[in-house]
């Protein structure tokens, strides 16, 4: 990770990973985010990933966070198991998440051997192997993942994910556009705005299988797809950020903006000869 000064959240990572290297559950520690990629400079958090044996003992990782900060929020149970807290002489944000390495090669599996799509997010956990760095991997464990997980985007997985994906988007009898359009009906902002998050969740899904590319996840989408995925409908930012700001103000006109990005995008599935029967 090259030279890196006390503040530096590179140098608290070791700092961590090292005292997780104490730990016997403690299989792998590794980091993702601006961290792996190289990018970090004083402002970025620490995104730490323990793979454990069994449950490192509670106790164990509240006595951890008691050596770099004040105080804690240990056994976070809303999305991972995980535990935060600020680092007293830094200032960032660690977060600390907890994980099983079978349940890890599994998800591993699921995209790369079994190609098996989700609703959204098909292939993050994917992606969060390639782009995470080991601090901490005695067994080499951690490296076998990642070199398994180095593999050509497989083609049944990309059309499993379209096919998972797309009709939900407007084609079945309860898609995403029906739902806005009753949500409209019924002056329900609230549920425009789910149901327009989910609609993202699938395109983004299906944008990142087009352009063979694992999805990274639900931040900086847009600076993601215009790095990356040169495979793209080319108002697709523009279109989106209409779609949004028509569904944040109940503007009908919502529909017609949802259906521009959709119709793009299908544009696009029909070129690459994904657009499925309808």
């Amino acid at each position: 990770m090259g030279d890196v000064t006390a503040a530096d959240p590179r140098a608290l990572a070791r700092r961590i990973a090292e005292r997780f290297a104490l730990v016997p559950e403690v299989v792998a520690f590794v980091v993702a985010g601006s961290l792996a990629a190289g990018t970090a400079d004083a402002h970025s958090d620490v995104d730490g990933y323990c793979y454990q044996s069994a449950a490192v003992p509670v106790s164990v990782r509240r006595a951890i966070a008691a050596e770099f900060a004040d105080q804690a929020e240990i056994d976070n149970r809303f999305w991972e198991t995980g535990d935060e807290w600020v680092d007293r002489a830094s200032g960032t944000h660690c977060d600390i998440m907890y994980r099983a390495p079978d349940w890890l090669s599994d998800q591993l599996d699921r995209a790369v051997v079994r190609h098996e799509a989700s609703v959204g997010y098909s292939s993050c956990l994917w992606y969060n192997i390639l782009h995470s760095t080991a601090l901490h991997d005695p067994t080499g464990w951690y490296a076998v993942l990642q070199a398994r997980a180095a593999v050509p985007y497989p083609e049944p997985l990309r059309r499993a994910i379209v096919a998972k994906n797309h009709p939900i988007l407007r084609a079945n009898v309860s898609s995403y556009r029906r739902q806005i359009a009753l949500a409209l009906l019924r002056d329900d902002p609230i549920s425009v705005q789910h149901r327009l998050t989910a609609v993202l969740a699938s395109y983004f899904d299906i944008l990142c299988a087009v352009n063979r590319q694992p999805h990274p996840g639900e931040k900086r989408l847009l600076a993601f797809a215009e790095r990356q995925c040169p495979l793209r409908p080319p108002t697709m930012a523009a279109d989106m950020r209409q779609m949004l700001a028509a569904g944040a103000t109940r503007d009908d006109a919502v529909l017609a903006h949802l259906d521009r990005v959709l119709d793009g995008l299908d544009a696009l599935l029909a070129d690459e000869g994904l657009l499925p029967d309808t």
